[in-house]
């Protein structure tokens, strides 16, 4: 089976994907990118600096970076005036192609040219009912008729990433015939196999980075930006350090950079917060330190997160989670009172009270951090191929 997939840019965690893919019998694969953003270090205004990931991000699979036509290349919609998207799905008779999203002209000028060519359109997207529900009825009622009435019927098959996505299909009308677990998924096997090289050196990682060895870090990683709410967390944090008769030290490390990191730093200095550490952006290699270094993992976001890869990586060095009802992963990757706790957005008080919770029982905290090895496991790179070759064999059943 010729199988295309068309993607924004190229990333650390699907290069693995696909190589897994591209293996396996029958399956002829071609990856399709609209820009070569995070293939070598170079600016990324996402992050307002220089990235370089550390780790491979193309090779082991057949891909073409498609040219872009616009001066200035963005993942807004006209920022994705790649044209031979177009000629590629013409010439290649594909079985199918995956088509991540809606939100950019080579998108659509795929969903188009597939539908000339008959080419049956699998649709993968990070859209959470829980966010979705949020915005203004008006505009819920114009995508019921656009989504459920026109765009929709005509896709062939639906890959959800977990729970929250597969209840945004089911809103606008996809039959569960047509959705397919694809769950949004991280290289479990290289950060399980990283954590438990890093693990027994813990004390002296904790030293090297800077938390104190015999401190409970509390680790955020991510874009210190408004999404995110980091302030919530240094809100909470200095609500903690408060608190007389704590059972052990705590630190907090914020690994990201952002807007928001002047108004942090004027925070700490304001009420002089001891052990708050800026990382700055790491690295794949680096972040791993982190991770393993780490307690605690944090994610406080708000309305645009739409799931949370760092909640994957987070969960695959055994840590215990806390992060919003916002957050999209929450349904799938998060059990309440089992590996971690689940806030309502910018409940800082609760947010307060779920650390102390963690830091007065460490034994919770370790029996949080293996059940989220546990459930980490389910949301593998497996999964994602099984749930693509379900798909195909779906439309072939029903060609």
């Amino acid at each position: 089976m010729k199988i295309a997939v068309l993607l924004y840019q190229p990333g650390p965690n699907l290069n693995p994907l696909f190589q897994l893919l591209g293996r396996q019998k029958g399956v002829d694969l071609t990856v399709y990118y609209r820009n070569s953003l995070g293939v070598k270090a170079e600016y990324d205004p996402a992050f307002g600096v220089t990235v370089d990931w550390g780790v491979p991000v193309l090779g082991g699979y057949n891909y073409k970076i498609l040219r872009n036509y616009f001066l200035r290349p963005s993942d807004q919609f006209w920022g994705g005036m790649n044209f031979g998207i177009a000629v590629e799905i013409w010439r290649n008779k594909f079985d199918a192609i995956l088509i991540h999203g809606w939100n950019s002209l080579a998108n659509w000028l795929a969903f188009f040219t597939a539908f000339l060519t008959r080419t049956p359109v699998f649709l993968s997207s990070e859209s959470p009912l829980n966010q979705e529900i949020l915005k203004s009825k008006w505009k819920l009622f114009i995508k019921k008729i656009i989504f459920g009435k026109i765009f929709f019927p005509y896709i062939a098959a639906f890959l959800y990433i977990g729970e929250e996505n597969r209840k945004f299909y089911k809103h606008y009308g996809v039959p569960d015939k047509k959705l397919f677990f694809y769950p949004y998924a991280a290289d479990n096997e290289r950060l399980m196999r990283e954590s438990n090289l890093l693990k027994p050196s813990r004390d002296k990682l904790k030293k090297e980075l800077g938390f104190g060895a015999e401190s409970m870090a509390i680790v955020f990683v991510g874009r210190l930006v408004i999404q995110k709410n980091p302030l919530n967390l240094l809100t909470a944090y200095e609500k903690l350090s408060q608190i007389k008769n704590l059972k052990s030290k705590v630190s907090l490390v914020f690994v990201g950079e952002g807007i928001l990191r002047p108004e942090l730093e004027k925070y700490i200095k304001k009420h002089n917060l001891k052990n708050v550490i800026l990382a700055g952006f790491q690295n794949k290699i680096n972040l791993m330190k982190y991770f393993a270094a780490s307690d605690v993992f944090v994610l406080p976001s708000g309305m645009g997160e739409t799931w949370g890869m760092v909640v994957n990586e987070a969960m695959c060095f055994g840590l215990p989670i806390i992060i919003s009802n916002i957050v999209g992963s929450g349904s799938d990757l998060v059990k309440n009172g089992e590996n971690g706790f689940i806030i309502s957005k910018g409940d800082i008080d609760k947010l307060a009270e779920y650390l102390k919770f963690l830091v007065d029982n460490p034994e919770k905290r370790l029996s949080f951090g293996k059940k989220s090895l546990d459930i980490i496991g389910n949301y593998n790179y497996e999964k994602d191929v099984e749930g693509i070759l379900k798909a195909l064999a779906y439309i072939e059943k029903n060609d």
